[in-house]
């Protein structure tokens, strides 16, 4: 109950937004829960409540954050009744630097596998990339794509068979999706303890390679293929999933495109948004 007191009462939060000049507000969609931010806090906690270098609640910052990202606009843009956007932006790479939400991914990750009835950490993955245009922030490091015709980056991604993310790079748009393997390939078998065995890819990732890559990891590939008489939309067998995850990245609209400078920031954003997600998911299967 103590916890409760110094955390999520909200009395006390009204109390330091006006002294802070901060007028008590009405909720976005986007605010995280009360549930949300008990299973969070442990994790955005990277010094005492009472510092006294912290100038603004931390649950206010990380709904500045939640909003940002969901919304998509520029930092200068945000709303007036959250912190200011200087504030939210360097607790942001605070959190960034420190691994925060792929540690929350990750511990959220294993609780819903447990939920579904699932070993809690798999032993098959599904990988693939998608391409995101880029902008005059991320101009410098963009590639083009001459498959997509689009000049930007690339974000390569393994997913479990649920769907969850295991491990994401972000490169140049002309990067070619089997130079990615072993390198994500060896990131997740860091985080699931040498557990994933298979590998489901698309026809990008023939040759031997990548083939060789994986294997390097202890992981098989298994190429899932088109059939030659398909007519129209095919759903492929296990590689649906990792395109079902790409859409739910896309609800972010921070993630419609490359917006940032460096790509380390692009892909802490994912992790973010895999995060929220799975916060969501996790909350509503166990309520």
């Amino acid at each position: 109950m103590e916890i409760w007191r110094k955390y999520f009462f909200l009395d006390p939060l009204r109390g330091i937004c006006e002294k802070l000049g901060m007028q008590d507000r009405k909720n976005y969609p986007s605010d995280v829960s009360d549930e949300e931010w008990a299973f969070c806090v442990p994790y955005l906690t990277l010094m005492k409540a009472d510092a006294p270098q912290r100038k603004y609640p931390l649950r206010e910052l990380f709904n500045g954050l939640r909003w940002f990202v969901r919304a998509g606009c520029p930092w200068r843009m945000m709303p007036n009744d959250l912190p200011p956007w200087s504030a939210v932006q360097q607790q942001t790479q605070r959190w960034l630097r420190a691994g925060c939400f792929e540690m929350i991914a990750e511990d959220l990750r294993t609780l819903l596998r447990v939920l579904a009835e699932r070993t809690d950490t798999p032993s098959a993955m599904i990988v693939d990339s998608r391409p995101l245009q880029s902008t005059p922030e991320s101009g410098g490091r963009a590639g083009y794509d001459g498959a997509k015709k689009r000049k930007g980056s690339k974000v390569h991604i393994a997913v479990d068979t649920l769907g969850h993310l295991l491990a994401l790079k972000v490169t140049a748009a002309n990067q070619q999706d089997r130079e990615q393997v072993g390198e994500l390939a060896q990131a997740v078998q860091q985080v699931t303890g040498q557990h994933v065995a298979l590998a489901y890819v698309d026809q990008g990732y023939t040759g031997s390679t990548a083939a060789a890559a994986a294997q390097e990891h202890g992981i098989k590939l298994e190429v899932v293929k088109l059939n030659q008489a398909k007519k129209g939309f095919v759903l492929l067998p296990k590689r649906w999933v990792v395109e079902r995850s790409f859409a739910w990245a896309a609800r972010f609209r921070r993630l419609a495109r490359d917006y940032e400078r460096l790509a380390q920031t692009l892909a802490g954003y994912h992790w973010l948004a895999f995060a929220l997600l799975l916060l969501k998911s996790f909350f509503a299967k166990s309520a």
